[in-house]
């Protein structure tokens, strides 16, 4: 359904422009320039409009063009405004015809550009409305997940810090689950020697994949997974949790956040390195987050199993995947500041995992065509739980 959808808007906005190539030349000669670009972008605007209304849009009274009709005319009035100027400023000294090509293609950048802004805006309202639901299922208050591969040398002392300040906030039941990555050291058997659940990868499969079979083996009514690095201090779990029981289906930390408390800061590359991450989520998500790969987030559990269930990347893009997915179910998503300490001894290789990166981000957007993300129907009575008419 997916698929069919963007091939045909994709369809729909071919014909919309060749109405207005066809539109402008017939009319050129009887009368102004301008005049003639004018019927010709509103004749093509109407046309686009109604077509996806109608036919790819059909049956979706949802679908953000047909209920927000004010953005698509606010987006098809500033993109005409732009093909009217430079149709007239390069027709100075280009054949009409080249002039009006090159209008519609300035014109098209312009559209798809305003797309973005106009839907990042109406994105990040729906993503701020939270949803009254029942309270989550789950055996205990928290589970923390902690994704590890070849930690042995701290794994003990992370879990240990992370005990002691869940326990001296007394708050009820909780888990910690580490999930030993296919380690070549010994972190699963040090961390069996603790009082938390071990989950052993036969293999190195990677950090989404970790954080997966986590949250997926998860009984907490709230989850949140950490870095084994520490790098966000424990106290941070009982923050999100808070933020989580407050009503959010989704809480992300944020490193760009104006609150957020850097101690040690990371090395400029490795920031140049986040930030061009950052832009590069944009070919997938609407939203415009500040910061996909913050290590620390936390979710309902419920809201967390059915996600996960569905996750499909097992890199470093996984985080993407998350963001991806509550904008498609409509989640409540919170980005709260974080406290962070950049720690040395990261797995992370700048290069080699953002190549990895780009490369999943083109694989979640043909999953998505394909309806990859799509919930099944048990998915789906949780992803609805609370929501009007349910």
């Amino acid at each position: 359904m997916m698929r069919s959808r963007l091939r045909l808007f994709a369809l729909v906005g071919v014909i919309a422009t060749l109405l207005d190539f066809v539109l402008f030349l017939f009319l050129e000669d009887r009368y102004s320039i301008i005049l003639a670009d004018i019927v010709a972008l509103l004749v093509a605007a109407s046309a686009a409009y109604l077509l996806n209304r109608t036919i790819t849009f059909k049956g979706n009274p949802k679908a953000r063009w047909v209920s927000h009709p004010g953005g698509f005319a606010l987006t098809a009035a500033v993109a005409g405004l732009v093909d009217i100027i430079v149709l007239l400023i390069s027709n100075m000294f280009l054949p009409l015809l080249a002039a009006k090509t090159l209008a519609i293609l300035v014109a098209a950048i312009v559209r798809w550009l305003a797309y973005r802004w106009v839907l990042f805006g109406i994105v990040r309202k729906e993503l701020a409305q939270k949803v009254d639901r029942p309270v989550s299922s789950g055996d205990v208050r928290l589970s923390v997940v902690i994704p590890a591969y070849n930690e042995g040398k701290r794994i003990i002392s992370t879990v240990e810090a992370i005990d002691d300040a869940l326990d001296a906030a007394d708050f009820g039941p909780y888990e910690i689950i580490v999930v030993d990555d296919g380690s070549s050291d010994d972190t699963a058997s040090y961390a069996e020697k603790l009082d938390v659940r071990v989950v052993r990868q036969p293999y190195n499969q990677g950090k989404g994949a970790a954080v997966k079979a986590g949250v997926l083996a998860s009984k907490g009514r709230c989850v949140v997974f950490t870095d084994a690095d520490l790098a966000y201090p424990p106290s941070m779990l009982l923050v999100v949790m808070e933020e989580v029981e407050k009503g959010w289906d989704v809480v992300v930390g944020s490193r760009r956040h104006d609150s957020t408390h850097t101690v040690v800061p990371a090395k400029k590359l490795r920031e140049l390195g986040g930030w061009c991450i950052n832009r590069l989520t944009h070919l997938v998500l609407l939203g415009h987050f500040r910061d996909t790969q913050c290590g620390i987030k936390g979710f309902r559990g419920d809201i967390a199993r059915v996600l996960f269930d569905r996750a499909r990347i097992k890199g470093f893009a996984f985080d993407v995947e998350v963001f991806l997915m509550a904008e498609q179910d409509g989640l409540s998503l919170q980005e709260i500041p974080v406290f962070v300490e950049n720690r040395a001894g990261s797995s992370v290789s700048l290069v080699r995992d953002t190549a990895i990166l780009v490369q999943d981000l083109f694989r979640m957007r043909r999953w998505v065509g394909k309806g990859e993300y799509r919930p099944t129907d048990e998915h789906k009575k949780v992803l609805q739980a609370g929501k009007s008419g349910n």
